[in-house]
């Protein structure tokens, strides 16, 4: 059997296969944060928070109204973004004036709030929803057995996150977005309603969020802490591609995973801290993270 360091091959491409995975939820929930920060100036501690909601509105769909995986993956990301929008209409919306201390202390009482609710309702055990029938399986590649559904996961993300990424760069639309947050004034100017813009943003960031619970359901258990868990990494990736920086955080988020699958193979003690360490090294050298404009 082939070795690399003397690791099997094969258990080393699993975890590269397992690195790729966890980077492809990195990526999709930093891509969210940064839209959001980017275009609001506001950091969403809630962010885990609706991904974890965004895994039980699938959950509950499946359990109480029989609804498939594949509707909910629409359905979950448009009601999860729905209740973002309301919290940025009724709170958030107060706040853009103020330090970015105010959002962070908001999003996090919002946190707080929904994983107490969920708690109270479900518990903490979790919750198990199945893998759909189209993706259950493995496929033989020769030198591993892929699993249909994470193949799903890396795919689906990788596409989600492109395509964010064309809109707000490459689009009239992302071009109109990006000079609302930098001029408000002047783009209203031009008959643009810059607060409803402001508004659905905030709901896309959410909804990105949601549609990461969606596709992590059948990875994970349905829990109220499975947000809390990841929020904190995410957090770290967005600061390492540069808080804001839409391509930096597809790019660090696949990366990390990566790297961090590559840790547990070779160094599993650090596999835990080792985003931290990046992190670390990174404010050292580049504040503005890899992706980030210097201010």
């Amino acid at each position: 059997m082939t070795e690399i360091f003397g690791v099997p091959l094969p258990a080393l491409l699993g975890q590269l296969l397992l690195g790729l995975v966890n980077g492809s939820f990195y990526a999709i929930l930093s891509l969210g944060l940064a839209v959001i920060f980017g275009m609001l100036n506001v950091i969403n501690f809630a962010h885990g928070a609706l991904y974890m909601m965004g895994a039980f509105v699938a959950w509950m769909g499946l359990s109480y109204f029989e609804v498939n995986y594949w509707v909910m993956l629409v359905v979950a990301p448009l009601v999860v973004g729905a209740f973002g929008v309301v919290i940025e209409k009724m709170l958030l919306k107060w706040l853009y004036k103020l330090d970015h201390l105010y959002g962070l202390l908001l999003t996090f009482g919002i946190t707080l709030i929904l994983e107490g609710v969920f708690r109270s309702v479900y518990g903490v055990s979790g919750q198990t929803y199945p893998v759909p029938d189209a993706l259950r399986g493995a496929t033989n590649l020769g030198f591993m057995f892929l699993p249909n559904y994470r193949a799903w996961v890396v795919v689906a993300s990788i596409v989600v996150c492109m395509a964010t990424w064309a809109i707000i760069e490459k689009t009239s639309l992302g071009a109109t977005l990006r000079a609302g947050t930098e001029n408000a004034r002047m783009v209203q100017a031009f008959g643009v309603n810059v607060p409803l813009m402001i508004t659905l943003t905030y709901g896309f960031g959410v909804a990105l969020a949601a549609f990461a619970g969606v596709l992590a359901a059948p990875v994970l258990q349905v829990s109220p802490l499975m947000g809390s868990n990841l929020i904190i990494v995410v957090f770290a990736v967005v600061v390492i591609g540069g808080m804001g920086s839409i391509l930096g955080s597809i790019v660090t988020g696949l990366g990390l995973g990566i790297v961090e699958g590559l840790t547990k193979v070779f160094y599993p003690e650090a596999a835990n801290t080792v985003v931290f360490v990046i992190m670390a090294i990174v404010l050292l050298l580049r504040p503005a993270g890899l992706f980030g404009k210097e201010r």
